[in-house]
């Protein structure tokens, strides 16, 4: 299981646990989602009802680390992806600075149309962007 945790102005939005038991498709947006038009194979036994599923929280500690980590490097929006090692302890492989949401699974987690949902938060960061330039300005 890869967890991939995004962040919105420097602060974590949500988590998303992505199945990777068919595969490493990373990309949770609709544009990355093929579903069977390479190789049609139908119901899979046993295959995951869904490949990405949001998580409200990951570790404290280790989420913030991560907001740390992006406040010294001055990165405001970010995909982190980690696994968790045999030890228990989270190992980041990937930074990625944009996000990518899926609005699929933040309806299945009742996010849609909130301000914790990706598209929601992005807007509220930008808007507290823009007050702030236009406060400056004046």
């Amino acid at each position: 299981m890869i967890t991939r945790a995004e962040f919105t102005g420097r602060r974590f939005t949500y988590a998303v646990e992505v199945d990777t038991s068919e595969g490493f498709e990373l990309c949770p947006a609709d544009v990355c989602a093929i579903g069977e038009a390479i190789c049609p194979v139908g119901d899979i036994p046993g295959r995951p009802e869904h490949k990405f599923t949001v998580i409200d929280d990951i570790d404290p500690i280790f989420r913030a680390k991560l907001e740390r980590f992006l406040e010294q490097a001055g990165v405001d929006v970010a995909g982190i992806e980690f696994i968790v090692g045999p030890e228990g302890a989270p190992l980041v492989y990937d930074v990625n600075t944009n996000t990518n949401y899926n609005p699929d699974a933040e309806a299945r987690a009742g996010l849609t149309g909130s301000s914790r949902s990706g598209m929601g938060a992005m807007a509220e960061y930008l808007g507290t962007l823009l007050a702030q330039t236009r406060q400056r300005a004046a």
